[in-house]
């Protein structure tokens, strides 16, 4: 996993969740010329989350017509029965959910067998100490400042406390991700808590030019970055 080229440790994800899919390719051709480091894939079974999203066959298209980095959300309540196949479809990551593992350190052995990088999830209402154990053993802590399985909700400011919390925990090389709500007006608090790659769905692909949304979401993100270094 490299470090970010919109900043030393800042990474914008586009979630194509809130993609037109009838255009999918295009926004990703667009949102990739605007320097996205990275493509969050949201995927929903409609049990663990009451929604349905994408499956294999769209990971399969979306990895025909980009070379950025996968960042694959399972929403769903048996990730280790599907892990496999969203990897063989070209997932460069897997992230599953701590409510879901009833073993997560042998969730996380499987993945990483399978050739994938690791990422846990929580929801809002998850306790910060829930994943504390396997931390050291993902690459990726997802922290979910919505509730998962919509787009387009408002961010949590609650969840604020829990990013600062577990940004203490993690390593250089660990990615500290915030999924929800994120937009111009909460990107700051994110990353001033301690998030390093931001999720954004609908404030991206939900108006008319998703490149330009992006540009200003990391302008946003290192402006941010830049008043806490100087801090």
């Amino acid at each position: 996993m490299e470090k970010s080229s919109t900043g030393p440790d800042l990474r914008i994800a586009p979630s194509i969740l809130s993609a037109d899919f009838g255009r999918l390719a295009e926004q990703i051709e667009l949102v990739e010329s605007a320097g996205a480091d990275v493509l969050h894939i949201d995927v929903m079974d409609g049990h663990f989350v009451p929604n349905l999203s994408i499956g294999v066959p769209v990971v399969e298209a979306v990895k025909r017509c980009t070379d950025l980095f996968l960042d694959t959300h399972l929403m769903i309540t048996n990730p280790e029965k599907y892990a496999a196949a969203f990897v063989d479809a070209g997932a460069d990551s897997i992230t599953f959910h701590i409510e879901v593992a009833s073993d997560p350190m042998a969730l996380i052995e499987h993945i990483r067998n399978l050739g994938a990088k690791v990422g846990v999830a929580l929801n809002p209402g998850t306790d910060a100490a829930t994943v504390l154990d396997v931390l050291p053993a993902v690459d990726i802590l997802l922290v979910m400042t919505v509730w998962p399985g919509f787009g387009g909700q408002s961010f949590i400011e609650s969840c604020l406390r829990k990013i600062e919390l577990l940004s203490g925990h993690l390593g250089e090389e660990q990615w500290l991700e915030v999924d929800g709500g994120i937009n111009l007006d909460t990107i700051a608090q994110a990353v001033e808590a301690g998030a390093d790659t931001l999720v954004a769905g609908s404030a991206i692909f939900g108006g008319p030019d998703p490149a330009t949304a992006l540009e200003r979401l990391r302008s946003a993100a290192l402006r941010s970055l830049d008043t806490e270094l100087e801090a």
